[in-house]
């Protein structure tokens, strides 16, 4: 990602007229609440979930059952997602992937027009793993991991799935349960990435503020 820090200083040469924005990374287990708390703060949201990698991509990190690994942070196109919120920054419009986790792939674009907003927010389970990039690229105004109880976040994630049929019931439900125990775990590693542990409430006054006291 070293080519991107590159990128940005050519794009914000590019875009001398426009009045750059700025993203608020926002991590947080998968459930936790990520996409509903962005949404909360009125602000423009991008889904870095649609940015994970198609399942036929050689690319894709294997368990040793040969399954894919999706809560591998190599499932995800990082580069893709950072050039993306790049973009946004300076130019305040991007064409961005619209990614169906059912179908295990892209099914489409569409347009993401910041508007005049003075930041937006990038959401989703790896977006700790681009605060340091987008920290060197000038465009962070803020890292955020969400928390919650592990007991909510797994009857959350377990009603998402099964409602949107994301996989077969068995399969989530025992994801879920490796999810639940790896939580601690997950929260730690975003925390040392850089991310600022809130809960929903502070997660949105800090997103506020923010906006107020962005020129």
């Amino acid at each position: 990602m070293a080519r991107l820090t590159q990128l940005a200083g050519e794009r914000i040469g590019m875009a001398e007229s426009v009045a750059p924005a700025r993203v608020v990374l926002l991590a947080g287990p998968s459930g936790s609440g990520k996409s509903y708390v962005a949404r909360r703060t009125g602000f423009p949201v991008l889904a870095l979930d649609d940015f994970y990698r198609d399942g036929d991509d050689p690319a894709l990190p294997r368990q040793p059952n040969g399954l894919v690994d999706w809560d591998n942070p190599a499932s995800w196109n990082a580069d893709e997602a950072v050039a993306t919120i790049v973009r946004l920054c300076t130019e305040r419009r991007a064409d961005v992937p619209v990614y169906e986790i059912g179908a295990d792939r892209r099914t489409g674009t569409h347009v993401l027009d910041l508007g005049d907003a003075p930041i937006f927010i990038a959401e989703g389970i790896f977006a700790a793993e681009i605060v340091a990039v987008c920290r060197e690229a000038g465009v962070l105004a803020d890292a955020v991991a969400l928390h919650r109880t592990r007991q909510i976040t797994y009857l959350r994630r377990l009603a998402r799935d099964l409602r949107e049929g994301r996989k077969a019931p068995g399969i989530l439900v025992r994801r879920g349960w490796v999810l639940m125990r790896a939580e601690p775990e997950v929260l730690a590693r975003e925390a040392a990435l850089g991310c600022r542990p809130y809960n929903a409430h502070a997660t949105i006054r800090a997103v506020k503020q923010l906006a107020a006291e962005t020129p």
